[in-house]
């Protein structure tokens, strides 16, 4: 209704990949036509991949290309540059770094895009994100958390975020000699396997 062209597509299995070349040129109609009564044929597509880091631009291209054109992985800033990439005769595509917001008006946008790894860890607060992580998922997916870590209903109504962190840190035995928690070994696991779907189906945002 907006006038934006949408697909559903995933990357990883390549399902709805092949509709993509399809919507391009719907999209891109009124400017193939208009080259082609000017005389220019089989000028091919420029298109350019933007989003913030960390979101899955190069897994989209290497899937949409069918061939490794860009290095991919799961922390931001794997691409460093701009770049090329020709899928076809008809479709160039601009890789591009992932950009963000010069700053955020709204904390919890910032956590947000911290949890799923859209900011570099190295300047963030390891352990102070974990459990703030901890604690919206036990508000948010409290079944999920209860099961991914052997967590009691009485863990997440009685017990502060740290605390709860801290059990979940027991229950793997990520322990420190003496007994105590080894809480940035814990704090990567956690955000690791948040970042992993190894909890489950999670949205931080609802429409």
């Amino acid at each position: 209704a907006k006038g934006f062209f949408v697909l559903q597509i995933n990357a990883r299995t390549g399902a709805g990949m092949k509709a993509v070349t399809g919507v391009v040129n719907e999209a891109c109609k009124e400017k193939i036509e208009r080259d082609r009564k000017r005389g220019i044929k089989n000028r091919p597509i420029r298109a350019m991949i933007v989003g913030i880091p960390n979101v899955g631009k190069s897994t989209f291209i290497n899937s949409y290309a069918g061939k490794a054109c860009t290095k991919t992985g799961n922390k931001p800033g794997v691409t460093k540059g701009k770049q090329w990439i020709k899928l076809n005769k008809n479709v160039e595509l601009l890789d591009t770094p992932g950009i963000l917001w010069p700053k955020f008006d709204d904390e919890t946008v910032g956590l947000h895009l911290a949890f799923t790894g859209a900011i570099r860890d190295e300047i963030l607060d390891t352990e102070e994100i974990a459990v703030i992580l901890c604690k919206e998922l036990c508000a948010k997916y409290p079944n999920l958390m209860m099961m991914r870590y052997k967590l009691g209903a009485a863990d997440l109504s009685d017990k502060q975020p740290f605390e709860v962190f801290e059990t979940i840190g027991r229950n793997r035995g990520l322990l420190l000699s003496g007994g105590e928690i080894d809480t940035l070994r814990c704090a990567r696991m956690l955000i690791d396997e948040f970042r992993d779907g190894k909890i489950g189906r999670i949205t931080l945002e609802e429409p």
